[in-house]
């Protein structure tokens, strides 16, 4: 990232999409140390003293959102660090990321949480910590969840790790409540899942693998929602990461409307992916929840295009190549997915389904910013300068060989995609470029 100050900025020609402020049409944007100074349909500025971006025949949007990312460090640096996990988003078109804590240690303190945010980690998004919600996530002692949000967390889970022990789940909604923080539960009843590798029916019974049932999912979330009602607080939220099942989101549907405050969200794999990606026992499709049937990944459209899912997230989760280049069972669970999350839902949702860019990109930017309440996901008057410059129309192939990430494993490599990130600013800086004409003033 350039160190030179931003003074003034005219990005001038381009169709602005903010869901935040739902403006759809063209719009020139002035940016002014480091924030949007105004926005118009035809702005004048004085040549002389701004740098002027042509944004010509593309999409400008809000930097994206991403809740549910794995960043390796602290801990595990050969799979991947913040420098090299945001670069991954930057070039993906996300500015904003929250990362998980899964790290080694885990995140469950203030230190670690103020040691992943600090200048050092050389970070091109914007990293919002999540706190563990237990002690090193074991599931039984409570973290101290002030210290935690003081320090810059964002929400509280033992993402991995699900929460089982009622009276700790209980405990965990009620002390972030009070904290003011939402809780994120991985949905996994591992007493149902031990030595399962992928969804259980027939396919996995023709490979010869222990499939993870649809129970073990959706009975936690139902669980959880019963814990929440029980406990009768407004302040409460329960945010389920990563959905894969018809049947949870039916759960989380009707807790909806009966006015809970439950929120969810989905990976592109889920609703892009079946089981079917297994048949080769490709590790590269092996991740936790298990890629499902074709009736669970079209009940994960539905709920897109119907609203019951909150936001899209990618479950960034690298790993080193020999760690994924073992037998099926033994290869770890996850693939990485900030770049690709932006294709893959175009295609998908606008070009298969007729979802228009505004929609999508408030799946990706001012739905997931609003959930966690953060200070990221539009270009109103005032925000923050994180800009996005897309040729959606643009076709280009995914190279995983040529991925800002550490790691490779993704089952999407190759993949023709729609939606090319020309331009990603992070605070008025440039942290990703196609275009080496546009440059740093």
């Amino acid at each position: 990232m350039s160190s030179n100050d931003v003074n003034r900025i005219w990005i001038k020609g381009g169709h602005l999409i903010d869901p935040a402020t739902k403006t759809d049409g063209p719009r020139d944007l002035l940016i002014e140390n480091g924030r949007i100074a105004a926005v118009d349909t035809k702005l004048n500025a004085n040549p002389g003293d701004v740098q002027v971006i042509d944004a010509t025949g593309l999409v400008v949007t809000p930097g994206l959102v991403d809740i549910h990312v794995h960043l390796r460090e602290p801990g595990q640096s050969y799979k991947e660090t913040i420098a090299s996990g945001t670069a991954a988003a930057a070039a993906g078109g996300f500015t904003s990321v929250a990362a998980m804590p899964n790290t080694i240690p885990v995140n469950d303190s203030a230190e670690i949480t103020r040691w992943m945010q600090a200048p050092e980690r050389d970070a091109r998004a914007r990293v919002y910590p999540i706190g563990a919600a237990t002690v090193g996530s074991m599931g039984a002692t409570l973290t101290n969840y002030e210290a935690l949000r003081d320090s810059g967390a964002v929400a509280v889970s033992d993402d991995g790790k699900p929460i089982l022990g009622d009276e700790t789940m209980r405990a965990v909604l009620s002390a972030a409540a009070a904290a003011g923080l939402p809780v994120i539960q991985h949905a996994e009843d591992t007493r149902l899942t031990g030595g399962c590798s992928m969804n259980a029916g027939p396919l996995a019974f023709r490979l010869g693998l222990r499939g993870m049932p649809v129970e073990a999912e959706a009975g936690i979330v139902a669980r959880d929602i019963a814990l929440l009602r029980e406990l009768d607080d407004d302040r409460a939220h329960l945010h389920v990461a990563h959905l894969s099942t018809k049947k949870a989101l039916d759960h989380v549907r009707a807790a909806r409307h009966s006015g809970l405050h439950v929120t969810c969200e989905v990976t592109p794999h889920h609703f892009v992916l079946t089981e079917e990606a297994v048949d080769e026992y490709d590790a590269h499709a092996k991740m936790n929840p298990p890629l499902r049937t074709v009736e669970d990944r079209d009940a994960m459209i539905e709920g897109l295009l119907d609203g019951t899912i909150d936001c899209i997230a990618t479950d960034h989760a690298p790993h080193a190549a020999h760690e994924k280049e073992q037998e099926f069972e033994r290869a770890p669970n996850g693939i990485t997915g900030l770049e690709t999350s932006l294709g893959l839902s175009l295609a998908v949702l606008h070009r298969r389904h007729g979802m228009s860019l505004l929609q999508i990109l408030a799946l990706l930017s001012a739905r997931p910013a609003a959930l966690l309440g953060l200070a990221a996901g539009t270009l109103a008057v005032g925000a923050t300068a994180d800009v996005v410059l897309l040729a959606p129309e643009t076709e280009w192939a995914f190279r995983a060989s040529e991925s800002r990430s550490r790691s490779r494993n993704t089952p999407f490599d190759g993949w023709s995609l729609p939606g090319k990130v020309r331009l990603t600013m992070r605070e008025a800086r440039i942290v990703h470029r196609e275009d080496p004409s546009i440059r740093q003033p």
